[in-house]
């Protein structure tokens, strides 16, 4: 059984719930990263920031960029995996919900992201098209 632990990229960098959303962007850029966690000062998960987000829900809708935290983006509870849990779950999840990436958590912290190509790397090709399918629908 290959566990979620396994094929995550571990120790994700986050963008704290109060940096601004062109903190957020900068950060993206400099990693080549399209979707960032949002960490609360306890340094557990509050959210998932996308680039999309930024360009879709705050430009566009006129917020600024300079002065909007991370953590107005933030809606809901972020659909998440747990480490020990069988890779196989984080997959059916990431269809269930529609994501590309999906935070893996133990004990409560955030300990990596799993991504739609970190599934392509570690599971079959049958897999990995069936996973790819759903979140694009």
């Amino acid at each position: 059984m290959t566990l979620t632990r396994d094929i995550m990229t571990a120790a994700p960098r986050c963008i704290g719930e109060n940096d601004s959303l062109s903190i957020a962007a900068a950060v993206m850029s400099e990693l080549d990263v399209g979707a960032l966690p949002i960490c609360g000062e306890d340094r557990k998960l509050k959210g998932m920031l996308t680039d999309r987000d930024i360009v879709v829900r705050a430009v566009a809708e006129g917020l600024d960029p300079e002065s909007t935290p991370a953590r107005a983006l933030a809606e809901g509870k972020p659909i998440t995996v747990e480490a020990a849990d069988d890779a196989n779950v984080a997959m059916e999840r990431m269809q269930e919900h529609q994501v590309r990436r999906l935070p893996v958590l133990e004990d409560h912290l955030l300990v990596g992201i799993v991504s739609q190509a970190d599934i392509a790397r570690a599971l079959s090709a049958e897999a990995t098209g069936v996973t790819v399918e759903s979140i694009s629908r």
